[in-house]
């Protein structure tokens, strides 16, 4: 394996299942490799300090894999590790490998969603606090405005699968409601927790008309392919051919169950320890 060159796609638990998927529609080619920290997931209500170790051992486990570029399929991640990581890692330990999240590309083309320039963004604590999402929205688009709501409970019940079960209506309508009051202008939502997309179908149940729900899946894989095209020299040392592979710091009888819900096709996983 080390010998192969992959890229790495890193999630605290299932929900970067749902990016990967549309980065694998969109490059097919690539090899991969797939690692969940599920024995320490959720991240959201970690601290700063341990989202950053934690993230940090899993990027380097990937790079001692032969991943050269990793992406952090994980909002909680990228919001509270990614930039340490690229800013003073890097630089000093790992020249020439790359770390990319999914916040900046969201934040790149979410004002094109908006006509009311008023857009709510909807994840877990740490996300919503580390107010990621409205400095790189700022960056690219000065003058929307963005209103946040955290979602506490929607992560516990998709990785516990009760998403579909009556009980989640609850959770659903109460942060839904929660981040409308704030502003009657909202006419796009942002999921902004790769879990989430799998909470679509009861989200869109309470949703009012005319308001956008936009997941990150195919932002995120539409981003990497024009990544890799402006960067030649890193895709050109990529392997291609077509290999996916699964790892899990949890039980990964339990993790292939689970993954089926976020991945439409058969996973078969490995439970490695940092």
């Amino acid at each position: 394996m080390i010998n192969k060159k992959s890229i790495g796609v890193f999630d605290s638990g299932y929900g970067g299942l749902t990016v990967f998927e549309s980065i694998a529609k969109s490059l097919p080619d690539y090899n991969y490799i797939y690692f969940g920290d599920n024995a320490r997931a959720p991240y959201g209500d970690h601290s700063f300090e341990t989202i950053y170790q934690y993230t940090l051992e899993c990027v380097e486990w990937l790079f001692a894999q032969g991943c050269p570029l990793v992406i952090l399929a994980c909002n909680t991640a990228s919001a509270k590790a990614l930039r340490t990581i690229q800013q003073k890692v890097l630089p000093v330990k790992y020249p020439g490998y790359r770390v990319l999240g999914v916040i900046r590309p969201t934040a790149e083309v979410i004002g094109t969603y908006t006509e009311s320039n008023t857009i709510g963004v909807m994840g877990t604590r740490g996300t919503v606090n580390s107010d990621s999402y409205p400095i790189e929205i700022h960056h690219q688009f000065p003058a929307l405005n963005v209103v946040q709501q955290s979602c506490p409970m929607w992560v516990p019940l998709i990785e516990n699968n009760e998403h579909g079960s009556a009980g989640a209506d609850y959770f659903v309508k109460k942060y839904l409601d929660e981040l409308l009051a704030k502003s009657g202008d909202i006419d796009a939502i942002l999921l902004a927790c790769t879990h989430y997309p799998l909470l679509v179908p009861k989200i869109a149940g309470y949703l009012p008309e005319g308001v956008k729900l936009v997941a990150q899946g195919d932002i995120v894989a539409e981003s990497l392919v024009d990544y890799l095209k402006r960067h030649p020299e890193l895709a050109g040392v990529l392997t291609k051919e077509g290999e996916m592979s699964f790892y899990t710091t949890g039980d990964s009888k339990v993790f292939d169950q689970s993954a089926s819900i976020f991945f439409s096709r058969e996973v078969v996983s490995s439970q490695v320890s940092l």
